[in-house]
């Protein structure tokens, strides 16, 4: 398997789960929307964003598949770089796909679940609905640091020169080399 196949599997598995754990998540907020409007059509504005949530993970998802994209080993940044290097750059894309790939797939999931009762709860007693949208909010925080945490690993891919990129036979000297350093820094 080559490394431009890993880093695409990787951008594939996170559009992919995100966009899984998006549908399902809104199908439980279109359910329950749906039987608090059939009582009370009036709610609608109240019930919309709380429906909504979910499909963030998904846009998440994508949106780091675009950036990974620009990761990927390709003849023009893979110009001298050993086989290793390469298939080294296409699991550094997948490693930095993780956080969001699986973390959107959960966290959607489970906003869903979480706003799809709290769509409930207003129904029954719409007054609430201000108070109620920080419930399945938490959950979009842990939404957002998988995005974070993945953009910030794209952002330590080598992508210009993947010659640069350690492979596994130059990663414990490179070890040493900064255990060296940190040893000098700190005087120990």
């Amino acid at each position: 398997m080559t490394g431009l196949t890993i880093g695409i599997i990787g951008l594939v598995l996170t559009v992919l789960l995100c966009g899984i754990g998006s549908g399902l998540g809104l199908k439980a907020t279109g359910k329950a929307s749906a039987g608090v409007l059939a009582e009370d059509p009036s709610k609608f504005s109240k019930v919309i964003v709380l429906s909504l949530l979910p499909a963030t993970q998904g846009i998440y998802g994508f949106l780091i598949a675009i950036l990974g994209a620009s990761n990927l080993p390709t003849p023009a940044n893979a110009a001298g770089a050993t086989y290793a290097q390469i298939t080294a750059q296409g699991w550094n894309v997948f490693w930095a796909c993780l956080p969001m790939m699986l973390g959107g797939a959960a966290s959607a999931y489970l906003q869903g679940r979480t706003a799809a009762s709290t769509i409930i709860a207003v129904g029954k007693k719409g007054e609430i609905a201000s108070r109620s949208i920080i419930f399945p909010a938490m959950i979009e925080f842990y939404a957002l640091l998988g995005l974070v945490v993945s953009i910030m690993m794209f952002g330590n891919i080598p992508v210009e020169d993947i010659s640069k990129t350690v492979t596994a036979p130059e990663a414990p000297q490179a070890l040493t080399g900064a255990l060296h350093a940190l040893t000098a820094f700190f005087g120990a």
